[in-house]
């Protein structure tokens, strides 16, 4: 503790040293040669006026990661950083402008910040658990009023140079105490100097293992081969780790989702207990509808990472039968297009405004963090779902995935029908109706003919009728005016929906199942757990087993590992399919109505109402054969380009604007196509067409940007400052008069 007192005393020392600067112009670039660095390794310069200033250094923006990795590993208070914040603004926006002007601006926070701030005492407010017994509870949660945080600024005039301003160094809370690592005394109990370090990232692995109910001895395996990262190895530390796992395991078993016996009163302390999970919420009053809206800081990383030019699904109307308010899942394609959950919705009204105000205030949240997030489609599954508020908010095209359909048909036949024949035939006709969409096929008379076929088969007949007949035409009048998904994502969301289902309606759960602090819980704990621990395992090349499970959950990805000749097509009837066994090679399974996604395939996990690896196997066999008709995604992206170029059928206007269109649409697909297919991005760089700045950018200031990086003399940047500040004295008093 000396030593750091000491070191603080010599910074304190050096900064009232320092000379101020008040010209980016005058700082000089630093690039220290180690890999990672830290603040440490630079030397800081004040910089403002003699009123306001801070302690600011220059480096290229590319060290920037090297830089926040440097910061992350310090040994005193190692941590994780945060955008806490961020803005961007596009080259030639600004007429005049200083030389510390941002192109880029991202506020980065210690993760330990900055809900305590020291103040009062007993329990810490981030705690979320208590426990009545003398001793102290296990290490608070991560929120500990860490005022560390730093300003990456990418400088509008250099692009190629990120200035660094350092508001707070310490990692200490308002009161001045150092608040989490190996010197915070409040960290666990009386050991706390020589406690090891727990990161963010060991807390939430140690918390997922505990949650999914993994024997404590491999989560203390696993818990002291990442503390030990940081600490080397130590029987004192094991001890303390052993410690700390055992009392977090007690935290959670005694934990429970009853914080009142009041359902509603329970979900309001809840809310105001973790304000930061939350992105909108609405109480449920006589003019308005319940709505609690979750997504955690992890969820919000996962959201901008991999939906940012992407795609956004829904799993919607989850529960709607057992739960006391329905579930909507928001899910993004992860890089092995994965369905992952980004944002829980739970709520009854599907009415319009209620939509948008959800969808507004999780749009902002991803602003706020990264400006200019945007989405590239989002798909829905539910053909009575608003879509006029996601083209309003998000502003992208909506898709509609069949995989709800095909599953609530494929389940009830299998379970109303006995025979296997009748089963696929009937599954077979129903695919045909779907696919009539494109064929004029006049709908009630197919429906007419096909249960005067089956009349026979009463209880299904009863069923289609009560639940499909009223409400099909909407549903196929849905799939005709929107794009249809593959069947990639209909499988991943499909996997998605079943890992969920088996999750919430154990039968230990069934009493709870109308209790919404219940499946808050449920949601926050053990299912958010399962895809963090999935993540952390397939990046980190660790859990092996975990990481096996994660790679194989969607049908997709298991049709993958077929090989082509364990599949046997019947090309002259296209009746079957026959798919070889890779664990048994007497087991045959059979796909009939192949090519089709109502392809009906014999296996258990089918008729489940699963869409089987089978099924997808076959299909994508069948593509590249004569004879099969193509999918129904690929069949309304064809209708699409089919319509805009029969549309203008004269020499007018209209075909200009299709022709406009169509070039535009296909100058996208070929750079797509060559980013995809290209081996390095300086090829695609290299074709690229050079690109002018407007001309207003280009003449305002009267010289090229480009001049504007280089140094100029002290002088006449004086000058150019006393110009600037006169021009803007005038606009002030002509606004007054």
């Amino acid at each position: 503790m000396l030593a750091v007192n000491t070191r603080a005393s010599e910074a304190v020392v050096d900064a009232r040293e320092m000379d101020i600067v008040e010209s980016v112009l005058n700082l000089a670039v630093q690039n220290p040669a180690e890999e990672d660095f830290s603040a440490a390794d630079l030397t800081w310069t004040k910089f403002g006026t003699a009123e306001h200033h801070d302690e600011v250094a220059l480096i290229p923006y590319d060290r920037v990661d090297a830089f926040i990795i440097g910061e992350c590993s310090n040994p005193e208070c190692p941590t994780r950083f945060h955008i806490e914040r961020g803005r961007k603004r596009a080259r030639g926006t600004l007429k005049d402008y200083k030389t510390d002007e941002y192109l880029e601006y991202k506020l980065y926070w210690c993760s330990f910040g900055p809900e305590n701030y020291g103040e009062g005492g007993g329990v810490l407010p981030s705690r979320k658990y208590r426990l009545n017994t003398r001793n102290r509870a296990a290490r608070p949660q991560s929120m500990r009023g860490c005022t560390c945080h730093f300003v990456v600024k990418r400088l509008y005039a250099r692009p190629s140079q990120a200035l660094i301003i350092y508001n707070e160094r310490r990692h200490v809370n308002k009161s001045g105490f150092v608040c989490h690592g190996p010197l915070d005394r409040d960290a666990i109990g009386p050991g706390a100097k020589k406690i090891p370090y727990i990161c963010n990232e060991i807390q939430q692995q140690t918390m997922s293992m505990i949650y999914l109910g993994i024997p404590e001895e491999n989560v203390l395996e696993k818990h002291i081969e990442g503390i030990q990262r940081y600490c080397g190895s130590n029987p004192k530390v094991n001890s303390l780790a052993s410690q700390y796992v055992h009392k977090l395991g007690m935290i959670i078993k005694r934990s429970t989702h009853e914080l009142d016996l009041d359902d509603q009163a329970s979900i309001r302390m809840w809310v105001e207990r973790n304000k930061k999970s939350i992105f909108f919420y609405q109480d449920s009053l006589e003019s308005d509808a319940f709505i609690l809206g979750i997504q955690t800081e992890w969820q919000l990383q996962q959201m901008i990472r991999f939906g940012h030019r992407s795609l956004i699904a829904a799993d919607s109307t989850f529960g709607i039968k057992r739960l006391k308010y329905p579930l909507c899942t928001l899910l993004v394609f992860d890089s092995r297009q994965h369905a992952l959950p980004v944002a829980w919705i739970i709520t009854r009204s599907s009415a319009k405004p209620d939509v948008a105000k959800w969808m507004k205030a999780l749009l902002g949240r991803a602003s706020s963090v990264e400006p200019g997030w945007k989405i590239s489609g989002f798909l829905i599954d539910d053909a009575a779902a608003e879509i006029d508020p996601i083209r309003d908010i998000f502003g992208c095209p909506v898709l509609f995935s069949l995989w709800r359909v095909r599953r609530s048909w494929l389940r009830n036949i299998v379970k109303k029908c006995g025979n296997i024949e009748v089963q696929r035939e009937i599954f077979k006709r129903l695919g045909e109706i779907v696919y009539s969409i494109w064929g004029g096929v006049d709908t009630l008379s197919a429906l007419e003919e096909l249960t005067h076929d089956l009349v026979d088969q009463t209880a299904f007949i009863q069923y289609f009728k009560a639940s499909w007949v009223p409400k099909i035409e909407m549903w196929l009048s849905t799939m005709r005016a929107l794009p249809l998904a593959s069947q990639e994502a209909s499988g991943a969301i499909e996997a998605y929906h079943v890992k969920l289902k088996a999750k919430l309606f154990d039968d230990s759960h069934l009493g709870a199942l109308q209790r919404v602090d219940w499946l808050v819980h449920k949601l926050t704990t053990e299912l958010h757990s399962s895809y963090w621990l999935d993540r952390y395992a397939d990046e980190s090349d660790s859990f092996q087993n975990v990481k096996e499970e994660y790679i194989a959950s969607t049908s997709w990805h298991r049709a993958l590992q077929i090989p082509n000749s364990s599949v046997t097509v019947d090309d002259k009837d296209h009746l079957f399919a026959k798919v070889s066994s890779q664990k048994d090679n007497n087991v045959t399974r059979i796909v009939w109505n192949p090519g089709s996604e109502f392809a009906f395939c014999d296996c258990a996990w089918s008729l489940q109402g699963n869409l089987c690896k089978h099924v997808i196997k076959v299909n994508m066999i069948c593509e590249n054969r004569e004879g099969y008709q193509p999918s129904m995604s690929f069949r309304a992206f064809k209708e699409l380009l089919t319509s805009l170029w029969k549309k203008p059928m004269d020499d007018s206007v209209g075909l200009d604007l299709s022709i406009a269109w169509a070039h535009q649409m296909l100058d996208q697909i070929k750079h797509l196509v060559e980013l995809d297919s290209s081996k390095t991005i300086g090829t695609v760089v290299n074709n690229m067409p050079l690109k002018w700045v407007s001309k207003k950018g280009r003449t305002s200031i009267g010289i090229p940007s480009s001049v504007l990086a280089l140094p100029s003399s002290s002088k006449s940047g004086s000058n150019n400052a006393v110009a600037r500040k006169k021009s803007q004295k005038r606009k002030r008093l002509s606004r007054l008069r």
